[in-house]
């Protein structure tokens, strides 16, 4: 009975978004970027024909203890670094990589995830590792001290950002991929000492003591979360801009969760007369309907702007991460595989790179 309250009370209270609050936020950092200001992010010339990145958030390396989110995802998390950088990926890390609000020993963390720092370390090697800061571990950036730490992990300096512009390489093409963690203007994460306390001192002994791990197996979220929705809104208002970001959670692509998806399929299938195709996706929705909760929007006007790479450290162990290369702008998924050791990688969404030229981007 504890279990279910604890649930409910952090889903409840886990996030309060006020929308003037990030929508300013967010556009002071794509403004800082574009003035290019090295001390707030990098600017990185993209052909998404050329260059191949994988964007992973949100995998709250923790000291190993009950309350470490990333015990169950961490194999996981190396198969898919090794499969990355064999096939010359760069790696994005989008925020929340440690959880240092739960572990504020900062050695603690290192110790205990030594083979995850050290696949990080071969993409490093390459100069294909951009690290951006979450709100969890925010030390990276606050602390005079974590320039000297970080270097101890990683062997060498390594720049940490607030956020990534991917510019197109090409005058043809016009639109930019905005990335940041997510948590500006949330009043709840952004430089909030108050949730740092409370997550340290009663939130992680309460979930390591009740075993809880509150992130729900990847993509199974119904509606967007009102953070999530925020951050499509401002994104809807810019122009040539995608962004891309994590801090929910929750995977969105196309600015559309499983279920809104659903529906926009299902207007497709009618206005194409397509009935077989209709059934199939009308049964899928009573399905997710029946378990997840109903919702009444039309979504077929939605821009496709917004994009969130979920997280790793789901409580079944799977990973979700954002994919773009060979013109493709891909959710993936890696979860254990049939036979075990192996990990097995699957495409949930594929979309078209046609985003990034002028006379198709909304």
């Amino acid at each position: 009975m504890l279990k279910k309250l604890i649930l409910y009370l952090s889903h409840k209270f886990a996030s309060r978004p006020d929308k003037a609050r990030i929508c300013s936020a967010l556009s002071e950092l794509l403004n800082d970027l574009g003035k290019a200001q090295p001390q707030k992010g990098i600017r990185i010339p993209y052909d998404p024909f050329q260059h191949k990145w994988i964007i992973f958030s949100d995998q709250h390396k923790g000291a190993g203890n009950g309350a470490d989110d990333f015990r169950k995802a961490e194999q996981n998390y190396l198969t898919a670094l090794g499969h990355y950088n064999t096939e010359n990926y760069g790696l994005i890390s989008l925020g929340d990589s440690e959880e240092f609000w739960e572990n504020p020993l900062v050695s603690a963390v290192k110790k205990q995830n030594p083979k995850s720092i050290e696949a990080e370390k071969k993409f490093l090697q390459r100069q294909a590792f951009v690290k951006v800061v979450g709100n969890h571990d925010i030390y990276w950036k606050n602390d005079p001290l974590a320039p000297w730490e970080i270097k101890k992990w990683y062997g060498e300096k390594v720049p940490v950002y607030e956020a990534v512009l991917l510019e197109p390489a090409h005058p043809e093409w016009s639109t930019s991929i905005f990335m940041a963690h997510g948590h500006q203007g949330d009043g709840a994460s952004d430089g909030n000492p108050f949730s740092a306390w409370f997550v340290s001192k009663i939130w992680a002994p309460l979930q390591s003591w009740l075993k809880i791990n509150p992130n729900t197996p990847a993509y199974d979220t119904a509606m967007k979360t009102a953070h999530n929705q925020l951050m499509y809104e401002w994104a809807a208002q810019q122009k040539n801009v995608l962004l891309i970001t994590g801090h929910t959670h929750q995977p969105v692509f196309d600015s559309l969760t499983r279920l809104e998806r659903l529906y926009h399929l299902l207007s497709e299938a009618r206005s194409k007369g397509d009935h077989a195709e209709e059934e199939k996706v009308l049964a899928e929705i009573r399905k997710r309907t029946k378990e997840e909760g109903t919702t009444g929007i039309d979504y077929t006007k939605i821009l496709p702007v917004y994009f969130n790479t979920g997280c790793c450290c789901y409580n079944d162990g799977d990973i979700t991460g954002i994919e773009l290369s060979d013109g493709m702008i891909r959710l993936v998924k890696w979860t254990k595989g049939k036979r075990e050791p192996l990990e097995e990688r699957a495409i949930l969404l594929p979309a078209s790179s046609r985003y990034l030229h002028p006379a198709s981007h909304p």
